[in-house]
């Protein structure tokens, strides 16, 4: 994954190599697949709870993926910041991410 400080303020453009990326991939994979069943459940005329119930469940499921990255992202790049002099940068940016995910 690429970072863009044009576009999000990053704090340095690299490429990121995750050892996790087969896990975040099965992950993304599921909660797609969960998306899918939400809209047959939708076109099925299904219980409106539920429909809700699942929503909800992708809802964690979508948070818990954003925590693996934010594990690894913390574990990586805000390391390396760290050790290159920008940390205050990088964990500001994180800073502003968890800000984001506590709405």
């Amino acid at each position: 994954m690429k970072s863009r400080p044009e576009a999000s303020g990053g704090h340095g453009s690299h490429t990121v190599q995750r050892d996790n990326k087969p896990a975040l991939t099965n992950r993304i994979s599921r909660i797609e697949g969960q998306v899918r069943g939400v809209r047959k459940m939708i076109a099925e005329d299904r219980y409106c709870i539920d429909v809700i119930t699942q929503i909800s469940a992708i809802q964690s499921a979508l948070d818990a993926l954003a925590l693996q990255l934010m594990e690894s992202h913390l574990a990586g790049c805000v390391q390396h910041a760290v050790h290159e002099g920008s940390g205050e940068v990088a964990i500001a940016e994180v800073i502003g991410v968890m800000r984001k995910l506590a709405r």
